[in-house]
């Protein structure tokens, strides 16, 4: 990693991070293996778990269900000899008999022909979800790669717009606008004394699918599916969320089935004091909860993120994580290229799409190019001036009437447009045209936004390996498929999305490499480093540190052949290297306030090597843990 470190040293921050980049050589520290067997490294899901129930009481509880795989003793213990069959199986032979049934069971399960595939998985995982939460989370951690999809993006879009018809059993907890004053003992209904993470959506902008109302909860349980497979946080100490303010989809304010309120969303400062109620409640019941709000449309988005961040430990995953995404993947495409990272700030840049995760990118990779170039007023002036915004009205200009306010600061000025021969709502082929981009960065929500006249357009990129990044959900809303970009473009270029597609086979042996630039490399490792660190806020340097992290996981070779993005079955990894990162910077930026056993002080005193070891003993593994019945 020595030379690729050379290659950025004009960049002091990505330098220091880089300096333990996950290829260095582990060591037999003493000091490492004395913390090893310090109280506070205890392995999540080895401690016994206490129960209060027993016989059919434990069966029907998929927390502590473990199914055939009960002990004798434990059957004893839980009065539970005789309510199951007599062969205890291991939970590998429980596995191995529920995939041979999955497999069986994903064509039939179909609910008639117009039912996809993936949501007939969904389906039957969920069942399992029911029943037995460790076994549910070992297959999914088993299958990441294939089963990722189908919990989170794309098929949870497809989930949410049924939701309505899909549901059986409450997963999370609702609060709607008919509980104003309510919410704060409402809280206490929940079972956990404990919880860790919350997702909470306003259902109001579901990945590319509009308001979904409160059908929008299958992104908060999808998300947070993510968290404990990918961060191993522990699921009996998260919360999926479902904040109803109503809807003004016309289709569910008109359909007799909808579970959620049938009235207009609530607006203005009505709206803002339902989500100050709730914040408010969740962080009187549990202090140290971490918050990530999720698909809120635009309006919302930022003004909440502004409201909030300095007070309680939240982060908006639209505008911050696929941001940090957005910047590995721009980072690598320079790397790509076979230039220095510190080539960033060169980089013409157009993006396509205004909404909260445009914004959220445009504003972190200029922060990102102002730092690399001084970070200073005029490092910030250059860095604006090398991005190109087109949204569903054009170019957008000073010109520009009734300009969103986020998107000011990108507007480009009349006279450097006049120079380039363009104008206030130039579309976005002759923007592409004129500006010959290094990068088009698709985040519109328009399904096929970069048509072949678009692609083609591309052509006269000035870049030796142009890249396109088509990062809209779910796979409908992707602004073209890597078929359409290599086809039109050749293989010389690199290829990002944000849902997953194959690899393009170009003939000859050569891969067109189609790199998922998916959320879920970062918002694991934001959420456990932040829980790790035990910091109070999450700061711009920590989801900093996340990013860069990403950025530098892959190898000179691998980003050469057009790989910016590790393979999604590496996720407990990647996400133990991010979360080291964000727990890294929190304590350089004297954040931390330590987890646990381990205060601020202690976390001080590790080194990388030992803050990698801290978190790694503190991911949940789905392990059945001993089972001790206690009537209090």
């Amino acid at each position: 990693m020595s030379n690729f470190s050379n290659q950025i040293r004009a960049s002091s921050a990505l330098i220091k991070r880089l300096k333990h980049h996950h290829h260095h050589h582990r060591s037999s520290n003493p000091l490492l293996l004395l913390m090893q067997s310090r109280s506070y490294t205890t392995n999540e899901c080895h401690r016994p778990a206490i129960v209060q129930k027993r016989s059919l009481d434990i069966l029907h509880d998929p927390w502590f269900n473990k199914g055939t795989a009960f002990s004798m003793t434990e059957r004893d213990r839980l009065d539970l000899r005789g309510l199951l069959p007599p062969n205890v199986m291991t939970p590998e032979q429980q596995i191995e008999r529920y995939m041979v049934d999955l497999k069986r069971l994903e064509v039939q399960a179909r609910d008639g022909p117009s039912d996809p595939n993936a949501l007939a998985k969904w389906r039957i995982l969920n069942r399992l979800h029911d029943r037995n939460e460790v076994m549910y989370y070992k297959v999914l951690i088993n299958n990441i790669e294939e089963y990722a999809p189908i919990v989170y993006t794309p098929t949870v879009g497809l989930v949410c717009q049924n939701y309505s018809g899909l549901f059986r059993r409450p997963r999370g907890m609702y609060f709607s606008a008919e509980d104003r004053g309510e919410m704060m003992s409402m809280v206490y209904n929940w079972p956990a004394d404990q919880v860790d993470m919350i997702v909470v959506t306003d259902g109001s902008r579901i990945l590319g699918l509009g308001d979904l109302g409160v059908q929008g909860i299958g992104i908060a349980i999808g998300k947070l599916d993510l968290y404990v497979a990918a961060a191993g946080i522990n699921p009996q100490r998260v919360l999926p969320v479902m904040i109803d303010v109503g809807t003004n989809n016309e289709k569910l304010l008109e359909d007799p089935l909808y579970l959620g309120l049938q009235e207009n969303r609530l607006d203005g400062d009505e709206y803002v004091a339902v989500i100050d109620e709730f914040m408010e409640a969740v962080f009187t019941r549990w202090p140290n909860v971490i918050v990530q709000f999720e698909d809120f449309q635009s309006k919302w988005a930022f003004k909440l993120l502004q409201r909030y961040r300095n007070t309680y430990r939240m982060f908006n995953d639209d505008v911050q994580g696929t941001a940090g995404v957005a910047i590995a993947g721009l980072l690598g495409a320079v790397r790509a290229q076979g230039r220095p990272m510190i080539d960033f700030p060169k980089q013409k840049i157009v993006v396509a799409g205004a909404g909260s995760a445009g914004i959220g990118v445009l504003n972190t990779a200029r922060k990102t190019m102002a730092r690399m170039l001084g970070n200073n007023e005029h490092a910030f002036d250059s860095a604006q001036r090398q991005f190109w915004v087109v949204d569903a009205k054009g170019l957008i200009t000073e010109d520009r009437e009734n300009i969103d306010p986020d998107a000011l600061p990108f507007a480009r000025k009349v006279n450097e447009i006049n120079r380039q021969e363009l104008w206030e709502g130039a579309s976005l082929v002759e923007v592409v045209q004129k500006v010959k981009p290094d990068v088009l960065l698709g985040l519109s929500a328009v399904g096929g936004l970069f048509s072949k006249e678009v692609l083609d357009a591309l052509k006269g990129s000035t870049s030796t390996r142009p890249a396109i990044f088509a990062m809209s959900n779910p796979t409908n809303n992707a602004e073209c498929t890597p078929e359409e970009a290599y086809s039109s473009l050749g293989e010389n270029i690199i290829f990002a999305s944000g849902s997953p597609f194959k690899d393009v086979d170009l003939g000859n042996d050569r891969i067109g490499h189609c790199n998922q630039g998916n959320n879920m490399y970062l918002f694991p490792g934001i959420g456990l480093g932040t829980l790790l660190s035990g910091s109070r806020i999450i700061t711009d340097g920590m989801l900093q540190a996340a990013a860069e992290c990403l950025a530098a996981y892959m190898t000179e070779e691998e980003v050469l052949k057009g790989v910016i993005f590790p393979s999604i079955s590496s996720i407990r990894d990647i996400t133990k290297e991010v979360a080291a990162a964000v727990v890294k910077e929190a304590i350089e930026e004297d954040v931390a306030e330590g987890y646990r056993g381990m205060d601020a002080r202690e976390l001080r005193k590790l080194s990388q090597e030992e803050i990698e070891e801290f978190v790694k003993n503190n991911m949940w593994n789905p392990d059945y843990p001993t089972l001790v019945y206690r009537n209090d």
